[in-house]
């Protein structure tokens, strides 16, 4: 199972438990952990909550290590460049507090969207989920319509993709396994639909947390390019569509040639996406020498072609 850790910037690199006094306090256990120069402590289990951690800079100029006290009223934390020893008082109740202040169910997790359950994001998420009914029962159909609060899960891979997360067929797969069997234990069933809620937990604790990055696409670029005339690593088209078709999850030409149909709006007019559609449009009917340049930056991928929205930067502000 996939569940969104704290987020403050960098990865976390040590953790330690806080100790219990007695088999009372087994039932919700604390972890105190340091990342690149913070320390701060999450409530378990995780389970996506961002109230349930909290975290302060220590040493500014990074953190070399981490200990506890024998009872869990302190933390030491080791500076490295600074030569410092810090000695941090933890109150359990505070956070405690936050997590009651933050609300219940999905109330924590409508503020990791943008401008929350009013928002447009969270409306346009509730259009989608609608409009994935319609398309699995099909969308042309004249038969009476079977309003639901669930969707199938072959509809999810396609309403992560229209809210902005592409994840790979890897990670779907991931993502079936981890809906399919979460009652399995307690009912012996699967699980083949997911209602709003659930999903939307599945795509907060899933999707990357610092969103599409532009240094991300670029390392691919740096592995797979050359070096232009212009000093940027870049992808010869020949080449780019080469690789698309046979390394990695590759695609067959014709998931190739749709994709770039959809991309480029080169679908006829009236075309609507169905599980049981033909092709959108034929392979020989797209000239990919005339939609894609010759060469092909990181910076062409990403917006020209993707039409993605990315930072520059993979560093999270400090929260």
């Amino acid at each position: 199972k996939t569940l969104l850790g704290p987020a403050y910037g960098s990865p976390i690199e040590h953790t330690q438990m806080l100790p219990v006094k007695n088999t009372l306090e087994l039932e919700k256990r604390y972890l105190v952990f340091i990342n690149k120069n913070k320390v701060g402590l999450q409530i378990l289990p995780v389970d996506g909550n961002p109230h349930k951690t909290c975290a302060i800079i220590c040493h500014p100029s990074g953190v070399a290590g981490m200990a506890l006290s024998y009872d869990g009223c302190y933390a030491f934390t080791a500076g490295g460049q600074d030569r410092t020893v810090l000695q941090w008082k933890i109150h359990l109740s505070a956070l405690e507090a936050a997590v009651s202040l933050g609300g219940e169910d999905l109330t924590p997790f409508y503020g990791l969207v943008a401008g929350g359950r009013e928002g447009k994001f969270y409306r346009e998420l509730e259009d989608y989920f609608y409009y994935a009914q319609l398309r699995s029962q099909g969308i042309d159909t004249m038969e009476s319509r079977r309003v639901s609060k669930h969707i199938c899960l072959s509809e999810v891979p396609f309403v992560m993709r229209a809210i902005g997360f592409y994840p790979s067929e890897e990670k779907i797969d991931d993502i079936f396994n981890e809906i399919k069997f979460s009652d399995y234990v307690d009912t012996g069933r699967l699980i083949d639909r997911i209602n709003l809620p659930d999903f939307l937990k599945v795509y907060l604790n899933h999707r990357p947390p610092f969103g599409n990055t532009m240094n991300d696409i670029q390392e691919s670029f740096n592995v797979l390019g050359f070096t232009n005339s212009q000093g940027k690593k870049a992808i010869r088209r020949e080449d780019f569509l080469k690789l698309l078709i046979t390394k990695g999850e590759h695609m067959t030409e014709e998931e190739m040639y749709d994709c770039f149909a959809t991309l480029f709006g080169l679908n006829p007019e009236g075309w609507k996406s169905e599980p049981a559609a033909a092709s959108s449009v034929r392979g020989s009917e797209i000239c990919l020498e005339k939609e894609l340049p010759e060469e092909i930056t990181a910076e062409i991928f990403a917006t020209e072609i993707l039409g993605l929205t990315v930072s520059e930067s993979s560093e999270q502000q400090d929260q």
